[in-house]
């Protein structure tokens, strides 16, 4: 289970760094968290899962979907 866990969270941490779209690798940092928080449960410390997951997926989320909220989008150039 502990293999899953690293493996989904490893292919998530590899669509954020190649995710064109800001809210699209908000997301998936979101997921990465939850999964941590997961791991951390069956790794038998709650208190750090606790944490992980209202820091990591719903602090940080929060924050960062209202910075992308809150900036304009370039748009290309049509030539």
């Amino acid at each position: 289970m502990n293999l899953i866990l690293l493996v989904l969270i490893l292919a998530l941490s590899i669509f954020v760094i190649a995710s064109k779209d800001l809210l699209h690798s908000v997301i998936a940092l979101s997921g990465i968290s939850m999964l941590s928080a997961l791991l951390f449960v069956l790794l038998k410390a709650p208190d750090v899962a606790i944490t992980e997951a209202a820091v990591g997926a719903g602090i940080s989320t929060v924050i960062f979907v209202w910075a992308i909220r809150h900036t304009r989008r370039r748009e290309k150039e049509e030539s």
